[in-house]
């Protein structure tokens, strides 16, 4: 009976558990209706090299986060191992989250791969933030990691 009621609180300290971390990824992450980057697949980032649209049957869901993928080998890579694909600073700008620690909106087009890890960047009228980024990666980085931090925990 002890037995039984201590794994009973571990499921339900879990479900809690994950309940809140997906109510405060959807609450903070750049989304579209529950979707991230615009729908594009973030595999394609690292194996295809450049931004590709995915398609919503080809979809998957992380701790309250859909994603869109553009073939099965990409969602099937994705759900192996999430936290690898997924882009930084909740798939805001990164050098908006660097520079002054705001969530701006991103062109899923204007990316970059650092140390095996997806930035996305902010890129209309003239603005591409990327070039700004370039010019000061490593101190831009370190702030918005820790702006980031500020903004979940």
């Amino acid at each position: 009976m002890k037995k039984s009621i201590l794994i009973l609180f571990v499921v339900l300290s879990s479900t809690i558990s994950f309940a809140q971390t997906a109510a405060k990824r959807t609450k903070e992450f750049n989304l579209e209706n529950k979707v991230a980057i615009q729908g594009y697949d973030p595999v394609a980032y690292f194996l295809q090299k450049k931004a590709v649209k995915g398609k919503s049957n080809l979809a998957t869901t992380f701790e309250g986060v859909i994603y869109y993928f553009s073939t099965q080998a990409n969602k099937d890579a994705f759900i192996k191992s999430p936290a690898s694909y997924e882009p930084q600073y909740g798939g805001w700008c990164a050098y908006a989250m660097g520079s002054a620690a705001e969530k701006v909106e991103i062109d899923p087009e204007t990316f970059k791969i650092v140390d095996g890890k997806l930035y996305v960047f902010y890129n209309a009228y003239f603005n591409n933030t990327l070039k700004s980024w370039n010019k000061d990666e490593p101190n831009l980085k370190k702030k918005a990691d820790a702006n980031w931090k500020k903004i979940v925990n």
